[in-house]
């Protein structure tokens, strides 16, 4: 009897410390970004993020703002959706789209059973081998709420964009500080390792914001630089409704 009553003990444990990521990651998010192009203002994105019973959802809209407004009449939509587990976010399905007739349309459909990722884009489909932990470029943003700061000092991942799956790696810069509309935040400065030719990029996550990532820049080969930081934030701690 002992015996049963520790296993039984061993067992519950196991399952609480499993359940602690899933736990610890907040709800729901709300946030909100300022995007811009160069140092100049041309969107705004709003993010939704929720979980529930097991599953998960997230919605970023962005609409175009200033002269690229005129251009851009539809908000770019971009939505992940899945299972959540004690490693987090696992996607089932991805899709960036500015409506139902845009040509540019992607989507990557993941199937984690017979361990394929569908891609479809540009009026047609291809299948492409699904590594463990993959994540689409939405989700992989809110993947780091499940993470703490000594799992993100080397963090490799495989990621899609509905195009193609690509493997990437970043390192941790110097502690920091950014400067935002919400106050000092403190933050974790991450910065892609990369080839010559490859996009330039960095992310800064909020240490008291459950590591929700607050600013994101991309650099081109051109030069172009982009760049989201966040302006408003939603985020309910743990045991909040």
């Amino acid at each position: 009897m002992p015996e049963r009553i520790i296993t039984r003990a061993a067992l519950l444990l196991g399952l609480l410390l499993q359940a602690v990521p899933v736990l610890a990651a907040p709800q729901s998010v709300h946030a909100q970004y300022e995007v811009s192009l160069n140092a100049t203002p041309v969107g705004v994105m709003q993010d939704v993020f929720e979980m529930r019973d097991g599953r998960y959802s997230i919605v970023s809209e962005t609409h175009a703002t200033g002269v690229l407004a005129l251009v851009q009449r539809r908000p770019a939509r971009v939505t992940s959706s899945g299972e959540v587990d004690r490693s987090g976010l696992r996607p089932l399905a991805f899709e960036a789209t500015r409506g139902n007739s845009d040509a540019r349309r992607v989507r990557a459909d993941f199937d984690w059973t017979a361990h394929t990722l569908t891609l479809t884009h540009d009026g047609r489909s291809e299948t492409a081998a699904l590594p463990s932990g993959a994540q689409d470029r939405l989700s992989v943003m809110y993947q780091f709420l499940f993470l703490n700061a000594d799992q993100v000092r080397d963090l490799k991942f495989a990621m899609t964009n509905g195009r193609k799956i690509d493997q990437y790696r970043y390192a941790i810069g110097p502690d920091t500080a950014l400067e935002t509309s919400m106050g000092r935040l403190a933050v974790i400065h991450l910065i892609k390792q990369r080839a010559p030719g490859d996009t330039a990029t960095e992310i800064w996550l909020a240490r008291e914001h459950a590591m929700l990532p607050v600013k994101m820049r991309i650099i081109e080969d051109d030069g172009s630089r982009y760049e989201q930081v966040i302006v408003k934030l939603d985020m309910p701690t743990a045991g909040q409704p």
